[in-house]
């Protein structure tokens, strides 16, 4: 395979070669504290009732079906529209993140997200609820995707693969698990033909954590160190080390320092605004397309299957409350997986997490298209198939924030999401298709199909794994930071004796 083009923009923003170094030492000496852990919990749990939304098309579509006669392929229609907005969300949200900062973006995008869900639970017919759909996507896209790429950037190059991956153990697995529990409790303690509604209604609840995001979530030290806001990035680093979350009392410490010498011209070039065309430019064109297809492939098929497992069980003969029994069963896979990708993302290199994993979902998808005609075949097919998804998607969230440089790295991720949330979009409406024309094994042939083109995609992207981000992102190389990272500690230390 031919190598890859050299990538020519500068990728530490405002910041010198050796204040990145810098903060890639201090993050790496600082590992994981108690202010991490509670960052990951307050994001995951965002994303947490994100990924409840996104089941909740698919949770009532059978009473849509009923007291509104609506199709197949009416129900996947509603989430096309719902992640084409998030499609656009996602891009929005990543070009506006890289300028004003990722901690507003989640309180924005939590914001749209709560809103939607108010106007799907007051809907008066389809249309209208195809709307507030609308609105849901927009503000779900960009939440999901500000969160991956803030914890990219609080976590040193070991851990980060695994923090990322906690997103998706608390979204993906967790909350595929557990959406459709959410909704036969809703159900329950709100029977009758309206209980859908009080679904949706719940659905709100996720804006308590714009609270505790505006209190206690700080912004990235990298994102900080791109504007050259570094007063701001030491405070966060220093709030990192101590354990504390933020507005608590603890010791700044000067982690990078502001006369830290950097590559001469490097400034100059930092100085000029990234643009949408910067993620299409020297070698960032190839990951691009390359990962967003497979982005593309991944959350189509998963999206599908989400959206219309209830529906399928029921055709099938089964109850609605037996079918949510299934997907709960079955899901316990999407957790399992998501678990299995965070670890990975410690131990092995992306591309080879992404290559096995999509083999084995091809495999899983046509066994559960051809293979179960009892409960217990769907059941395991069910499962095995989900685990290969969440391992896949998870690893996918992983690879994103990893092959862009700070400057570009929300744009360029979220673009990459968005592709896959375009594929989702697109996938279920001819998915519902597939479905109503050729049944459960036309549809998962289709899904196959999908993920072996996503395995030959990932072949195209460079590995990322265990390098520094700036660098796996197509930065400087190691040992020309780690020299300037020498010279520009020297040159503080003489000032300063």
């Amino acid at each position: 395979m031919a190598a890859e083009i050299p990538v020519t923009p500068s990728a530490s923003g405002m910041a010198s070669a050796a204040q990145m170094q810098q903060l890639e030492s201090a993050l790496n000496q600082i590992g994981v504290t108690r202010s991490h852990k509670s960052i990951i919990f307050l994001v995951v749990c965002g994303v947490l009732f994100d990924v409840f939304e996104q089941n909740a098309v698919g949770l009532v579509g059978p009473l849509l079906r009923e007291q509104w006669k609506l199709d197949a392929t009416d129900i996947g229609f509603l989430n096309t529209i719902t992640f084409f907005a998030a499609a656009m969300g996602r891009l929005l949200s990543g070009y506006l993140a890289d300028r004003l900062g990722r901690r507003f973006m989640l309180n924005v995008n939590l914001g749209l997200f709560t809103l939607g869900a108010v106007g799907c639970a007051l809907a008066p017919d389809y249309a209208f609820l195809a709307i507030a759909r609308a609105v849901v996507g927009f503000g779900l896209g960009g939440e999901i995707t500000t969160a991956v790429t803030m914890l990219a950037e609080f976590c040193s190059a070991r851990f980060r693969g695994t923090a990322v991956g906690l997103i998706n153990v608390g979204g993906g697995g967790l909350g595929n698990m557990l959406a459709p529990a959410f909704a036969l409790g809703v159900f329950t303690l709100f029977p009758g033909e309206d209980s859908w509604r009080w679904l949706f209604g719940c659905l709100v609840l996720p804006a308590i954590f714009i609270v505790f995001y505006r209190r206690f979530v700080p912004e990235t030290p990298r994102f900080l160190l791109s504007k050259g806001r570094v007063d701001e990035a030491n405070q966060v680093l220093s709030m990192l080390a101590s354990g504390k979350l933020a507005n608590a009392q603890y010791e700044v410490r000067e982690f990078i320092s502001k006369n830290a010498a950097g590559e001469p011209g490097a400034a100059a070039q930092s100085v000029q605004r990234s643009s949408f065309t910067d993620i299409f430019k020297g070698g960032y064109a190839r990951r691009t397309i390359a990962v967003g297809l497979a982005s593309w492939m991944t959350f189509g098929a998963q999206l599908s299957v989400l959206t219309l497992m209830p529906t399928i069980l029921v055709a099938q003969g089964y109850s609605i409350t037996k079918s949510f029994s299934f997907t709960i069963v079955m899901q316990v896979g999407s957790l399992l997986g998501a678990v299995a990708a965070s670890t990975m993302g410690y131990y092995f290199p992306r591309k080879r997490v992404l290559t096995v994993g999509a083999i084995a979902a091809c495999l899983a998808g046509l066994a559960f298209g051809n293979f179960t005609d009892s409960v217990a075949m769907i059941l395991i097919c069910g499962a095995i198939f989900q685990f290969c998804v969440l391992t896949l998607n998870t690893s996918i969230w992983i690879f994103a924030p990893e092959l862009y440089p700070t400057r570009i790295r929300a744009l360029g991720t979220s673009f990459l999401l968005a592709l896959g949330t375009i594929g989702g979009a697109m996938s279920q409406t001819l998915a519902g298709k597939m479905f109503d024309l050729h049944g459960v094994s036309g549809m998962f042939g289709m899904i196959a199909a999908m993920y072996f083109i996503f395995a030959i995609a990932v072949q195209f992207a460079p590995e990322t794994f265990g390098r520094s981000i700036e660098e796996g992102a197509g930065g400087e190389s190691h040992a020309h930071s780690e020299a300037a990272a020498r010279s520009g500690v020297a040159a503080g230390q003489e000032r300063t004796a």
